[in-house]
């Protein structure tokens, strides 16, 4: 019971330890506002009211939840195979170009709820096909995979400045970006939507994708606990010994986990291609595929806790704009830094309260068997 990874109470492990992982996070903060001579309650009042104080807020708030949600279900997935996916950022910018094509070839001649459907199967296969070289080469070839998706990032990066600049800069332009998609490419804004049945909300970047997202949270789960394949993937990622005993094959789960992990990347291309930016740009990424990391360890690898960290990092981005407005002492670099904190906790010093929580609850455990003895 003195192993870091033994067995917790549920409500320990997926509650209280992020909460405490959080909490430190922002005392830390706290600490480096009250240096610059700042008060950090009212720092924590702007960032609360910036994310969730009015309805604007909110939309930019689940807009970057979106991304979130989409990147931070790629890595989670992967992780139950005990695969450490952090090529989310490549797969995501590949996936963009999935998007795309099937705006820019269908915009013309269908409404959007046509092109809808090709746009979400372009995104996925994309991302899914990104991702599907570093799973072959971990499997087949024994490369490691943080080290082929890393690398891969990269490689989508330099392949898709080429495309834009080269296949689908549109002639006379300056601009490294495809030509503006027509009505029949763009997902209608979340206000727009729910004008249909008569409700009211502030515009603001929210769409579509956001549905789609919980949707996707919703089949994750239905895959890993309720599926013969999920079953499979979190027996690898247990102990891949018993697996091959049992007759699995890893190198053909490797690759199909690894290519419903960037397909699930992909998904966030869905968000800004098609959803906020209507056109491929360079660098749409602008770094949710990392976040995604912060976002799956903080989250449990668990959607409803995904989606739980997912606001809590949208609130980190949106809150931290207008912090950084009502409060100039606190500079954007700060609040990046703020949010590097955040994820510091929850990632690398994850580990730091559950020694101490797994000490005291074996010490209890062990008091209440003597009680009824």
């Amino acid at each position: 019971m003195s192993t870091p990874n033994a067995k917790l109470p549920g409500w320990v492990d997926y509650g209280l330890i992020p909460f405490l992982n959080l909490t430190s996070a922002l005392l830390v903060s706290g600490l480096v506002v009250l240096m610059i001579g700042e008060n950090p309650l009212e720092a924590v009042y702007w960032l609360v009211q910036g994310s969730l104080g009015y309805g604007e807020g909110i939309g930019f708030t689940l807009y970057y939840t979106t991304n979130f949600i989409f990147t931070g279900l790629a890595v989670a997935v992967a992780a139950h195979a005990g695969l450490f996916n952090i090529g989310g950022e490549g797969q995501a910018y590949f996936a963009g170009l999935g998007v795309a094509l099937a705006c820019l070839a269908l915009d013309h001649y269908v409404p959007w709820w046509v092109t809808f459907p090709f746009a979400v199967l372009g995104g996925a296969l994309f991302g899914a096909a990104w991702a599907a070289v570093p799973a072959y080469l971990q499997a087949k070839r024994g490369s490691h995979i943080v080290i082929t998706t890393i690398m891969f990032n990269f490689i989508a990066s330099a392949v898709m400045a080429y495309l834009l600049v080269e296949v689908f800069k549109q002639p006379g332009s300056m601009q490294p970006e495809s030509r503006t998609f027509l009505e029949g490419g763009r997902l209608p804004f979340m206000d727009e939507a729910l004008s249909w049945i008569g409700i009211t909300i502030p515009h603001s970047p929210l769409n579509l994708s956001f549905a789609v997202a919980l949707v996707a949270c919703f089949l994750v789960w239905l895959l890993i606990w309720r599926t013969r394949l999920g079953y499979a993937i979190r027996t690898i990622g247990i102990n891949p010994d018993a697996a091959v005993y049992a007759g699995m094959n890893l190198p053909r789960l490797t690759i199909i986990t690894m290519m419903i992990s960037g397909g699930l990347a992909g998904m966030m291309a869905l968000n800004e291609v098609m959803g906020t930016q209507h056109r491929l740009l360079l660098d749409f990424v602008a770094g949710y595929g990392f976040v995604g990391i912060a976002v799956a360890l903080m989250g449990r690898s668990h959607p409803v806790g995904i989606i739980m960290a997912s606001i809590l990092f949208g609130m980190l981005y949106q809150g931290g704009a207008e912090l950084a407005f009502e409060m100039p002492k606190i500079t954007r670099d700060m609040i990046i830094s703020i949010q590097g904190l955040v994820i510091l906790f929850a990632g690398a010093m994850e580990h730091m309260f559950r020694p101490a929580l797994i000490r005291f609850f074996a010490m209890a455990g062990s008091k209440d068997i003597m009680n009824e003895a």
